[in-house]
């Protein structure tokens, strides 16, 4: 009991002490609905397009929960972004035939508001939504 009250009171005390964690406006999220699981280990591109150009910002893997929550630090990306879902290796480390390679979704950040794009995926179909 004693230690987790020194661990909980340690964590608020390098936070106060520290500054605030960092905070990110843009997470995604895979979930192979035809396994009912995450989609771990996809490899996701975040691109930014201005001026007729996509321009690469990050790339990320998926986390054993299929999600990254760590694109865009702070608040104020506003823009036209696409994620592109390099979704080809998932499917032949799962041993399933896919109509896709990648599946990209374009989206466009208007305010400094928190925005989640997920993907439901399975071998021929997708698809994907504005989440919380």
């Amino acid at each position: 009991m004693k230690k987790m009250f020194f661990t909980a009171f340690f964590a608020v005390l390098s936070v106060c002490a520290f500054g605030q964690t960092n905070t990110y406006q843009l997470s995604s999220h895979i979930l192979d609905v035809s396994e009912g699981k995450p989609a771990s280990g996809v490899n996701i591109r975040l691109e930014r397009y201005s001026s007729g150009v996509w321009s690469l910002v990050d790339e990320k893997t998926t986390d054993k929960n299929g999600r990254i929550t760590d694109f865009l630090p702070g608040n104020k990306s506003t823009g036209i972004y696409k994620l592109t879902y390099l979704v080809s290796d998932y499917f032949k480390r799962t041993n399933k035939e896919s109509f896709y390679p990648f599946i990209e979704v374009v989206f466009q950040i208007k305010d400094d508001q928190h925005y989640h794009v997920p993907i439901t995926l399975s071998a021929y179909g997708y698809s994907t939504y504005r989440g919380n």
